[in-house]
């Protein structure tokens, strides 16, 4: 406690200190431990932010403009939250266009194939990107043939890095066995 005097009247100011980690959280029955959200078991523990973060195409940014859109309690853990604020959260996540959020967010703008602004997460992520390289590959533009033969795409160097294992000097051991080879060879050849 710290006592602070103003004007001849006393104010007492009260620091609390609150544990962050999930052992000293008190946990009522409905607590759950782990939520499932959008196809992925997630950490009840956590906080909500960092733990929507966790699906896959929902990043930081994203997954605090959304808390806030649907004005929940950024500092809550995801556990606490009521079934139906759960439910929010995945329709929110299935159709971003209910909360209104600003187009830049979204992971796929001006999409090929409908023009529209969209966000995929998950699997749907995955497969819309496989679908983009497939696409590169098949027109044989530049950025397709890069991805097709394995190399770097966006004008990295790749003189010295990038080589995904292939052998890149010569190993002590078998120069050594290739200089006793020669040597043996001249000394026969002298005989």
């Amino acid at each position: 406690m710290r006592l602070q005097k103003k004007a001849g009247v006393a104010k007492i100011n009260v620091f609390m200190v609150i544990r962050s980690d999930a052992s000293s959280l008190l946990m009522s029955q409905e607590f759950k431990y782990i939520v499932r959200v959008a196809g992925r078991d997630l950490d009840g523990t956590k906080k909500v932010i960092p733990s929507i973060a966790e699906i896959k195409g929902v990043g930081d940014s994203y997954a605090n403009a959304m808390v806030a859109a649907l004005k929940l309690d950024a500092r809550a853990r995801l556990g606490q939250l009521s079934d139906k604020q759960l439910q929010q959260i995945e329709q929110a996540l299935k159709d971003p266009t209910l909360m209104n959020l600003p187009p830049w967010l979204l992971n796929r703008r001006k999409d090929v194939d409908t023009g529209s602004n969209i966000h995929r997460i998950g699997s749907d992520l995955d497969f819309m990107i496989k679908g983009d390289l497939d696409r590169e590959k098949n027109i044989l533009s530049w950025r397709g043939v890069r991805h097709s033969l394995g190399l770097k795409v966006r004008g990295q160097r790749t003189r010295t890095t990038g080589r995904k294992g292939r052998t890149v000097g010569v190993k002590k051991s078998s120069l050594q066995a290739a200089q006793a080879a020669q040597q043996a060879a001249a000394n026969a050849e002298k005989k």
